[in-house]
């Protein structure tokens, strides 16, 4: 089964979303308005013109486009912007008035002004009860704060990576999937902070993508730190190629060959101990 949908993003990110098409005409990038949670809606530019995606390709039940935005709905449009702005200095000069530790990253209003959202970053559990209730009698709307993290700072903000590319997250990453040190190792990456870490401090979101490969490609290789038997005799395994499909042993002390890996199998263990003694015997006798 096949939708027809469009592709849309909204000021706030560079995301893309999906939404029904709902019998618009085509609109690659004009304006509309589009339906969210909670009965609400928001003004986003389309990305795409309307096309058939699958089902499974697709987060449903999907919301729907309502119209393309017309000059009163630009105006609202622009009117939110600039006044979420000026809610956004007013925030930081009441939090900072009540002593509160807040770094305020954003503020956006709902197309229908029925909500005010603010975001920002703390190092601890803030209350900001009393904040929350003087932005409420200022605005006359409801107020909703939401703590985020330096992840989700990277998301909104936004920034170039050290490929030199714009972020993943801001650009087409819907959620943050877990990352590990171990996808680090795996890959065979220098463990250095600046190499390994994005914009936000945390280790990168793309050491996801290749983790499943390596592994794959890691099964039938042997394990660096085992020993292997060879035409020229057992050695260590000090270092593996995965894309050339060859191994670095060291035959004896200070003595290293690159051989392929195929056709080579891990030594038993008795083996191993008796490689062990004869080369360590070899080292006193020099």
């Amino acid at each position: 089964m096949v939708y027809k949908v469009v592709a849309v993003s909204f000021s706030y990110s560079n995301n893309i979303y999906y939404f029904s098409a709902n019998s618009i005409p085509n609109c690659k990038g004009k304006y509309v308005v589009v339906e969210m949670d909670e009965g609400k809606y928001e003004i986003g530019i389309c990305k795409t013109n309307v096309f058939e995606e699958k089902k499974d390709n697709l987060d449903l039940p999907l919301k729907k486009v309502i119209r393309l935005a017309n000059a009163d709905d630009m105006k609202q449009f622009d009117k939110n912007n600039f006044d979420s702005q000026e809610a956004l200095n007013e925030a930081k000069k009441i939090a900072k008035s009540l002593k509160l530790s807040m770094n305020f990253i954003s503020a956006s209003y709902t197309f229908d002004r029925s909500q005010l959202y603010f975001s920002y970053l703390s190092d601890e559990r803030v209350d900001f009860r009393e904040l929350a209730k003087k932005l409420a009698q200022k605005y006359k709307t409801r107020i909703e704060l939401r703590q985020i993290g330096v992840r989700d700072k990277a998301k909104l903000v936004g920034g170039i990576g050290p490929c030199g590319l714009f972020l993943c997250c801001n650009t087409f990453l819907t959620d943050f999937n877990s990352v590990s040190i171990n996808m680090a190792k795996n890959q065979f990456l220098a463990l250095n902070p600046n190499k390994i870490n994005g914009v936000c401090g945390r280790l990168l979101c793309c050491l996801n993508y290749e983790n499943d490969q390596y592994t794959e490609m890691k099964k039938d290789l042997p394990k660096v730190g085992s020993y292997v038997e060879t035409d020229v005799g057992v050695g260590k395994v000090v270092g593996v190629d995965i894309f050339k499909k060859t191994c670095k042993l060291e035959i004896s002390k200070g003595n290293y060959v690159e051989i392929p890996c195929e056709g080579l199998y891990e030594s038993a263990k008795w083996f191993i101990r008796i490689w062990k003694c004869a080369n360590l015997s070899r080292w006193w006798l020099l």
